[in-house]
């Protein structure tokens, strides 16, 4: 059973908020027990400061212990002093009221960090995935989990280009996962194409991490935000994963989704410091790209952005960004590259053909970041210097097929035309 309330007009506060986790948390859930909280990192908008407090009220007391773990997926680790400012916790609570408490990360990059906890059969990836794949699969996740009595995911909801809506059950599956599962499901949405996942609540890919969940034994239970723009709670349901992921994403359908009666054919998407490489600012044309027109132009605007990935980098210079079918055509050349980081580079590239060997992108993906030029070309994406960029000059000018996006990557822009 879920506890929540939510609503694209709510602002709740702290007290509603309170009132809500304590209502949905039964008490047993967690005395005397060891509890692990999972928790996005800072390439996330949600009011973790006042979540953190919050459950640390409630579980606090009651608890044998209480450690929190920030759910990476492949992103950099980061340092406590890092965690505890994304938590806003200072450094005289950290020494009296956090002093109990560990501040974790998912060190995915550390294999004995990792465990084998099942496998997906092929019969059931073929069943899942409508034929398109045919291979067994391991499931891998941080052992660390089973040092726990139960797990908490604490977490907003986004529409995603890999899984259709973010939360729920992906803060186990790639939040603190690793190895092939990860990369294979990855490859599977980009397979599917972000086109046709993004926003949707039912995918393929989100039922392969459901599946994948069954094999982790420990109890979880979901604290799931609807996050606005202006970062406020709009919605929070409390429960089961699934159940309360749901609900989450019905409501986020009705806030993170914005319709266009028509296509634009330059956008201009300025993206957030709190994506720092094109691998998370990538997320500025998975939620554009929709409604850019044929042959149209998408404008990744970041001048802090310096770095294409800090953990993929080496693969991307080396391969750069194309099509789905420009790899699907060639995989044997790809077959030393993680299908993950493939993935990621179709995704930013956007919809397209390759025939004959020659690729031809729907539309062009400009970088207007601190990335050189003669680096934006050598991975196949446009270059625009941002020095030269007025923003006022691509404001208000939706009538001439121009569009400014400010804070973009979290709102998904579709047309009226593909409302389901």
């Amino acid at each position: 059973m879920v506890t929540g309330i939510g609503d694209p007009k709510f602002k709740l506060n702290g007290g509603q908020i309170e009132e809500i986790i304590r209502k949905g948390t039964p008490e047993s859930l967690y005395r005397d027990k060891k509890v692990i909280v999972l928790t996005p990192d800072a390439t996330r908008t949600s009011p973790l400061p006042t979540m953190i407090k919050t459950i640390k009220r409630i579980f606090g007391n009651s608890a044998s212990r209480l450690d929190f773990m920030v759910a990476l997926g492949t992103h950099q680790p980061m340092s406590e002093e890092a965690i505890l400012k994304l938590y806003g916790i200072t450094k005289e609570e950290r020494n009296t009221l956090y002093a109990e408490n560990r501040f974790l990360n998912h060190r995915w990059d550390i294999p004995d960090t990792l465990v084998r906890i099942g496998k997906l059969e092929e019969s059931e990836i073929e069943e899942i995935t409508g034929g398109l794949f045919k291979e067994a699969v391991d499931i891998v996740i941080n052992r660390h989990i089973f040092e726990y009595d139960l797990i908490v995911i604490l977490g907003p909801v986004f529409p995603h280009e890999v899984v259709g809506f973010s939360g729920g059950t992906k803060y186990l599956f790639p939040g603190i996962s690793g190895g092939d599962f990860l990369h294979f499901f990855h490859w599977l949405g980009a397979v599917i194409t972000c086109w046709k996942t993004i926003g949707f609540k039912h995918t393929p890919v989100r039922e392969v991490v459901n599946r994948a969940r069954r094999f982790v034994k420990v109890p979880l239970h979901n604290i799931s935000m609807v996050v606005t723009p202006k970062n406020e709670l709009a919605g929070l349901f409390v429960g089961p994963p699934e159940e309360a992921w749901s609900n989450s994403a019905d409501l986020s359908a009705k806030i993170h989704i914005v319709y266009k009666k028509h296509p634009y054919k330059v956008v201009l998407g300025r993206a957030p410091e709190m994506y720092d490489e094109i691998w998370t600012a990538g997320k500025v044309m998975y939620k554009l790209e929709p409604i850019v027109a044929d042959g149209g132009k998408l404008i990744i605007y970041a001048p802090h952005i310096k770095e294409v990935s800090y953990t993929w980098g080496k693969y991307l210079y080396k391969i750069g960004y194309h099509v789905r079918d420009y790899f699907l055509n060639q995989m044997d050349r790809f077959k030393d590259v993680p299908r993950g980081v493939l993935a990621h580079s179709t995704h930013v590239r956007g919809i397209g053909t390759y025939e004959n060997g020659v690729e031809k992108p729907r539309i062009d993906v400009v970088l207007a970041t601190s990335i050189p030029e003669e680096t934006c070309r050598s991975i196949n994406l446009g270059y625009l210097d941002p020095a030269s960029i007025n923003i006022e000059e691509y404001q208000n000018r939706e009538d001439e097929g121009i569009l400014f996006v400010d804070h973009a990557g979290e709102i998904l822009h579709r047309l009226e035309s593909d409302r389901a």
